[in-house]
């Protein structure tokens, strides 16, 4: 059995308007990875960095007029796998979008080659799209701290991308030596 998970749970209240503030928080808690317990309590696995930015979050809030924050740290006395299993699931869609994401980038290669769409612009396209889905797939992993059963299969979509790319590259580098 796993060591048990301790938690920090930041409960809060945030006036309901403007709801661009209520946004904004959920928008924050999203980017870290947190999981919502309940409306308005959300939870991260507990460590510095997540303290840190649950800190600031929480101070945040209670700038804000008729805004109130709670950061708790936490040990499930029961319950534990769920929060758990939670966490993961959250990770595990995250890696599951990527791992389609990857599957619309194959088919735009597979189409630039049926085409033979052979330019150093397309490549560079492709290559930005490459990196954008690396530079999410390291944002998802740096949030995962339990260790969601997803990330194998995106990592290897993202190098079946990686790959895929290599293959077109050069396909534009034997085009461009082919040109009168």
């Amino acid at each position: 059995m796993s060591e048990p998970v301790t938690w920090l749970l930041l409960a809060y209240r945030i006036p309901s308007e403007p709801s661009r503030l209520r946004a904004g928080v959920w928008r924050r808690l999203k980017a870290l990875g947190a999981i919502y317990v309940q409306n308005a309590v959300a939870a991260l696995p507990a460590d510095p960095a997540a303290e840190r930015a649950l800190r600031s979050l929480r101070a945040e809030i209670i700038r804000m007029d008729g805004g109130s924050a709670q950061l708790l740290r936490a040990d499930a006395l029961a319950g534990g796998t769920d929060l758990v299993t939670a966490y993961n699931a959250a990770r595990d869609d995250e890696y599951a979008e990527i791992t389609d994401r990857c599957r619309d980038f194959l088919a735009e290669i597979e189409r630039e080659t049926a085409a033979s769409h052979f330019t150093y612009g397309e490549l560079e396209e492709n290559d930005e799209d490459l990196a954008k889905l690396r530079g999410w797939f390291d944002k998802v992993v740096a949030r995962d701290r339990l260790g969601a059963p997803g990330r194998d299969a995106a990592g290897k979509a993202i190098e079946g991308c990686a790959e895929a790319l290599d293959g077109f590259a050069a396909a534009v580098y034997a085009a461009d030596v082919d040109a009168p």
